[in-house]
């Protein structure tokens, strides 16, 4: 198969649908580190703005003498509140002062000319239920009282000397930044300055707000990836389904989906396994059907003669003529069975080969034992088998039962056609071809005719010497052969044996691949 170079995890397809759900979640996820430095980074540089405007406010009301030392040190709040109004405070910030025992001296919203509220609440019509007044007084009062122990924290923080930064709510609810720093008389704390600014959730809002194109842009990638992976990855699957179900339905032998087959990734792989599985189906199907064909064609030959014999038989007058019929149906009857048998092994033979999983096999061990049989089992003027195999052990992958099947009935039929006297020999090799690993089985024999070296390996072609027995061969046997050999990636051809010029017999060659070597 071709295969791109480069591919995520071996897959295409695979890294294309993580490259787009990926992207769509470091867009979100870089829009949420993004906010969070930032709004870190915002109330930190809140602080420091608000720390040096509550130094410079302290150093003001200290150069203006709201801080006395005479009799004894203290805050002058009246003196205060003139500086801590609008015309000093920005608007959108707060200040406070505090003295030594922590008790409010000056707010900026109480000495302000800004008029503050909120809009009132829509009015109710006539006869409809009001809010429940007691709880949400309840809630606030609760939320200021909080808000009021957090402020009186940071204060009497602030009176131990050290300046405090803090974010907290107030009796809103809103965050607020918040600075409070000591205010001193030379060396003496005469009380706390606390600086607040309350426009960090509006900010962070609009941060927030800021981030919804992020949000937006991550939803619409993922809204790509799952269009795109509709149209090339649920579809094309659902379009090989139903054309999957086709072939089922309409009894169709294949299936072709041009567009997708030329496709680079899964898909088009899975749609070219699926033709290929199919064509192979196919192939098979008209395999079975000429076999069936041939298989009826063959056995009607015994069965004609066998019903003409047995017509023929009560109008038979002599002992003579009634024992040459008798013979005939004998000879039919042996001539079918062999059919038989013959043809349920070759039915058989796809099942045994899908069964059995290939295994090293070592040759020299097979042969030898399959030509040991041969001798044990050698009656007087049986054709005898000679051996010749090199030291070397010769392995090959595949099923020891089909192969062993494939060996005898080579050396059978080599010994049907060798004359009185003659011998069948067996050699195994090593060669430098494709196909490393020769075996060669070579009878002394009439030889093939050259129009039929081809021809010996179709189903029930048979070509017997005259003096053959009758029905002894089914024409089965060098099919199954090339079947087998063919199964086990190997090749088989016949060529006749000259010398001289002269055919002195027929070699019947197979070529198998090494194990461990590349075909």
């Amino acid at each position: 198969m071709r295969r791109p170079l480069f591919r995520f995890g071996g897959s295409r397809l695979g890294g294309f649908i993580l490259a787009l759900n990926l992207l769509s979640l470091l867009i979100l996820f870089g829009g949420a580190l993004l906010l969070n430095e930032w709004s870190k980074g915002l109330v930190g540089a809140r602080q420091e703005s608000l720390t040096v405007q509550a130094e410079l406010l302290a150093n003001v009301l200290r150069e203006e003498g709201v801080t006395r030392g005479e009799p004894t040190p203290e805050l002058d709040p009246i003196r205060a509140s003139l500086w801590l109004t609008d015309r000093f405070i920005p608007a959108g910030q707060r200040v406070r002062l505090y003295d030594i025992n922590g008790l409010l001296l000056v707010d900026s919203y109480q000495v302000t000319e800004a008029i503050g509220g909120r809009p009132l609440p829509d009015a109710h019509s006539a006869g409809s239920p009001t809010d429940d007044g007691a709880a949400a007084k309840l809630v606030s009062e609760r939320r200021i009282a909080r808000a009021d122990s957090e402020l009186a924290a940071e204060v009497s923080a602030a009176l131990e000397g050290a300046p405090q930064a803090t974010l907290r709510r107030n009796e809103s609810g809103d965050r607020v930044v918040s600075v409070s720093i000591p205010v001193r008389h030379v060396r003496q704390v005469l009380g706390v300055l606390t600086v607040e600014s309350g426009d960090v959730d509006e900010i962070l809002s609009a941060q927030r707000r800021a981030l919804v194109p992020f949000a937006l842009v991550a939803l619409g990638v993922n809204l790509l990836a799952s269009l795109l992976l509709h149209l090339f990855v649920a579809r094309p699957i659902m379009r090989l389904s139903a054309a999957a179900d086709q072939v089922k339905l309409q009894r169709a032998r294949a299936i072709s989906l041009p567009d997708l087959e030329d496709r680079k990734d899964e898909i088009g792989d899975l749609a070219r396994s699926l033709e290929s599985m199919t064509d192979t189906l196919s192939t098979r199907m008209d395999a079975i059907e000429r076999f069936a064909a041939d298989v009826s064609h063959e056995i009607k030959n015994p069965l004609t003669s066998i019903r003409s014999a047995l017509e023929t038989l009560p109008l038979v007058k002599t002992d003579a003529h009634r024992e040459k019929l008798t013979a005939l149906l004998q000879q039919d009857v042996r001539r079918l069975d062999r059919l038989i048998t013959d043809i349920s092994n070759a039915s058989r033979l796809d099942a045994e080969l899908s069964r059995d999983r290939p295994r090293p096999i070592t040759l020299n061990q097979l042969l030898t034992d399959i030509v040991g049989v041969y001798d044990t089992t050698a009656k007087p003027g049986d054709i005898p088998v000679l051996f010749q195999a090199p030291q070397t052990p010769l392995r090959v992958m595949g099923r020891d039962g089909p192969l062993g099947q494939v060996f005898r009935n080579l050396i059978d039929n080599a010994r049907s056609f060798s004359p009185s006297g003659g011998a069948v020999r067996v050699s195994l090799e090593e060669t430098a071809d494709d196909l490393p690993v020769r075996v060669r089985v070579e009878d002394q024999g009439p030889g093939i005719p050259p129009e039929n070296l081809e021809t010996v390996f179709e189903r029930f072609y048979t070509s017997r010497p005259q003096g053959a027995k009758f029905g002894s061969n089914s024409g089965l046997g060098l099919s199954i052969v090339r079947q087998i050999v063919e199964a086990h990636g190997g090749r088989v051809h016949a060529e006749n044996q000259m010398q001289d010029g002269q055919v002195v017999g027929a070699r019947f060659e197979i070529l198998f691949p090494a194990v461990g070597r590349r075909a």
